[in-house]
């Protein structure tokens, strides 16, 4: 079984959206009045839905500590380009790639979102 989507809570729609074009390679396929809801697909047909937090019914705004999301790469130079990229970019990345556990990566934070770059998968 494939997981084929994933819907994400924001506190900025535009800018995660935004964050996930530039960076990696989701295109819109929707985007719903005054930006509350965005539906990105990546290059392998994955769908990220991007929907704002205060469409959030139990007004809970906050993901669990260990929550986080994955990019996994073929190799270590792949992970480092995106980490160049990303700092370019000026996106804040608190250590460098490196060993974690068996694999070469690295993680940061967009938003409130725990992302992973690691080779692997």
């Amino acid at each position: 079984m494939k997981l084929n989507h994933i819907n994400l809570p924001v506190k900025d729609v535009t800018a995660a959206r935004e964050f996930f074009e530039t960076y990696f390679n989701f295109r819109s396929e929707d985007i719903k009045l005054n930006d509350t809801l965005s539906v990105l697909k990546g290059e392998d047909g994955f769908t990220l839905v991007l929907m704002s937090e205060k469409l959030n019914q139990n007004g809970n705004h906050a993901y669990p500590d260990a929550f986080h999301i994955g990019f996994f790469q073929s190799t270590e130079a792949e992970v480092t380009a995106i980490f160049e990229r990303l700092k370019v970019g000026g996106i804040y990345l608190e250590k460098e790639p490196q060993l974690i556990r068996k694999t070469f990566g690295f993680y940061f934070r967009f938003q409130d979102i725990l992302i992973e770059i690691a080779t692997g998968g």
